[in-house]
This record gives structure tokens, sequence and C-alpha cells, in this order.
């Protein structure tokens, strides 16, 4: 079975979630071979945590797991897409349902996407 080229990518690849009903991109981290498998052996979306160095169950504190659907490799297999159930309604640790929340417009900026909780209640 083909499999993300990790080895080309320094060990991390980058993993995009896009909601599977509507198509929204919800957010880009990345995985390393361990949140990979775990993402397939367990149907729930795992990634690597960058900033902690460890393997990082999305939703694994908040309860707004991300249940898979499908997961789909770019042509060079350096780029993870998977489309995603997102339960809770948000996958922004800030509170959104996008981490894309933020428009920039000739005009500035606008909020582009709703916030579903406040951080400060879910991760005390």
């Amino acid at each position: 079975m083909k499999r993300p080229d990790f080895a080309k990518c320094g060990g991390l690849v980058p993993a995009i979630a896009q909601e599977a009903c509507s198509g929204e991109v919800l957010m880009l981290a990345y995985m390393n071979e361990e949140a990979y498998d775990k993402t397939l052996a367990t149907g729930e979306v795992h990634y690597f945590s960058r900033s902690r160095q460890k393997i990082w169950h999305k939703g694994g504190t908040s309860g707004h797991v991300q249940k898979v659907h499908s997961v789909r490799l770019d042509c060079d297999a350096d780029t993870i897409l998977v489309l995603v159930e997102q339960i809770g309604g948000a996958a922004c640790h800030e509170g959104y349902k996008s981490c894309f929340f933020t428009e920039i417009t000739s005009d500035g900026e606008r909020t582009c996407s709703p916030k579903v909780f406040d951080p400060k209640e879910v991760y005390k």
C-alpha cells in the first residue's frame, strides 16, 4: 500500500483536514509515521505536535474529534488530505469551526468562520 514519504520530508508530512460534507478546509497540521498509523488504525485523526514533540489525538482534550472518512495522498506522497467529520463543530483550538477563520481583503480583515466554543471553558 502506498504511504506518505516521511523520509523525504524529514519525518513530518503536512496533513490537511477537510470537512467531508462541505469541503471546507478546517486545519493544517503535521503527521509523522506513528500519527499516520494511529489515524488509520483508530479512524480518528492523530497529528504530531511540533511544539510539544509528541503525538496528539485531535479532540482528545476538547472532545472535538475528527472522524476519518477518507485519507488521500498527493501525487508526490508528501502531503496528506484527510476528509473528516468534525465532531462538536470546531477544529480550531481558538474555538472556531476552521483554523482559517481570518479572511484578508483589500479593505482589511474579517472573521469568516463561526466561533463554536470558548477556549477558556474547554482548556482549563
